[in-house]
């Protein structure tokens, strides 16, 4: 954001959360691959602050330490109050001139173009103490935001103390503001606990700078959802339904198409190119991307999966693998960590593949393991094959499998590593492969077939078999 001032951003994040009724601090809970606080932190780096300092207090080891690089901390030993966090920030802003903006760590919804609205409002209309101001249900237990004749804040009243006057006012006090540095750490030390609750209260930070000749403002920016907190896991489900609604949204306008949208889950960090289908009941997330003419679903789930053009996943889950151009995958596939499926190649129903390379046009249809192996072009693995990748009489770690061009295996074939089948090689069906097989000869390891005459009436009396 380009301004002729710094910008320093306070992140107030000590609370315990006690509604949320766990251990972990509530700016920690996941919504869509990310911490609360990290929904904060992703909005805000846009802003291009000069300073981001997070404060702290229950459970101040986990939360710093979800932290990305270069983050200042400041913690709140006691938790007296919103007035009493930004105090403890102050050391952090020490030597610090510009503007300061401080938002609440659970406010997962506010986006960065309302920040930046109050940040570009609060400079251009040279304020030193600003607030932002949602227009929203006058029902909503909100404090009031009353301006003056001059358009300055007067005050911000809390709904439980508002006359009815006050409470028709429908500019809500969303909890974000923007200080002049210098007039904030005026303001800091001149705060009182002399309220019902003994608590520090940023709300009188405008009031104090107002009281001193500044110029306080509110900004309208924003929509109502933006209001929505997070103080119960109830509360935490809606506002995450709101954010996955927001990153489909921008998928869509993008030139994905989603169906049954309401069914689908898309991580923030997820990439989709244009012209993309995602069907229902589909779930992407971290660092998954999915190119053009894909189609994925339904039933699908991609965890840092790279899908390549025309590929399509039915019913199957992919982590950390990748799906070359047209290749196929389902339904009821499992591609594990270093599946990488080749051009055209095919993992098909109960089909496991894990640190495998699939080549170019070969298919493992169904019913298989492949793990720790090769597999060459235009090779076919019949049904129920398995690498048996695991030989502990010959050290730790996994054995591998190398399977060239043009093989086929008969079904119900074991290939114990570590082993190799040449070129256009060829198994029998229900061989246990422990050598090697030659290019273009046919591997037949199984036991010779006996039929004992009799057998039945001899071992049960002569009841019918």
């Amino acid at each position: 954001m380009s301004t002729d001032r710094q910008l320093a951003v306070v992140v107030l994040a000590a609370g315990k959360g006690t509604r949320m009724k766990g251990d972990l601090p509530k700016v920690l809970h996941p919504i869509l691959g990310r911490t609360v606080l990290g929904w904060v932190l992703a909005a805000v780096a846009p802003l291009d602050a000069q300073r981001v300092v997070v404060v702290t207090g229950h459970g101040a080891d986990q939360v710093e330490a979800s932290l990305p690089a270069g983050t200042l901390t400041a913690r709140q030993v006691q938790q007296r109050g919103s007035g009493d966090a930004v105090a403890a920030a102050l050391p952090a802003l020490e030597d610090f001139t510009g503007d300061v903006l401080v938002v609440n760590g659970d406010g997962a919804l506010f986006s960065t173009d309302t920040m930046r609205a109050v940040v570009e409002g609060h400079v251009g209309r040279a304020s030193v103490a600003t607030a932002l101001a949602i227009r929203g249900d006058v029902a909503l237990p909100y404090g009031r935001i009353v301006r003056g004749p001059d358009d300055r804040i007067e005050e911000i009243v809390e709904s439980v103390d508002a006359t009815p006057e006050q409470l028709a006012v429908d500019e809500l006090n969303a909890g974000v503001y923007c200080f002049d540095a210098d007039a904030l750490r005026a303001g800091v030390p001149r705060l009182s606990d002399d309220n019902a609750k003994g608590e520090l209260y940023i709300t009188d930070l405008l009031a104090i700078a107002r009281g001193d000749g500044g110029r306080t403002l509110s900004v309208v920016a924003g929509g109502p959802e933006e209001l929505l907190g997070i103080n119960t896991r109830a509360d935490l489900a809606d506002v995450e339904d709101v954010l996955r609604r927001r990153v489909l949204r921008g998928h869509m306008l993008n030139g994905v198409t989603i169906s049954m949208p309401d069914t689908v889950l898309i991580e923030p960090t997820v990439t989709i190119e244009p012209d993309a289908l995602i069907l229902p009941q589909t779930i992407l997330r971290g660092d998954t991307r999915i190119a053009t003419g894909t189609k994925i679903g339904p039933g699908a789930g991609l965890h840092d999966t790279i899908v390549e053009h025309g590929a399509s996943i039915e019913r199957s889950v992919a982590r950390e693998a990748r799906i070359g151009v047209d290749a196929t995958v389902g339904p009821f596939a499992y591609l594990r960590p270093g599946a990488d499926l080749r051009e055209r190649s095919k993992a098909g129903t109960f089909v496991e593949i894990k640190n495998t390379t699939v080549g170019v046009n070969a298919k493992v249809p169904h019913l298989s393991y492949i793990g720790d192996a090769s597999i060459g072009e235009g090779t076919n693995i019949g049904a129920g094959n398995i690498t048996a990748n695991y030989r502990p009489e010959l050290g730790r770690g996994k054995q591998r499998t190398e399977i060239g061009r043009n093989v086929r295996t008969g079904s119900d074939t074991v290939l114990v590593a570590p082993v190799t089948l040449g070129d256009g090689a060829w198994t029998g069906a229900g061989s246990v492969v422990v050598d090697d097989v030659p290019a273009g000869a046919l591997a037949l390891a199984r036991a010779r077939q006996t039929n004992i005459d009799g057998y039945a009436e001899r071992v049960v009396g002569g009841a019918k078999a």
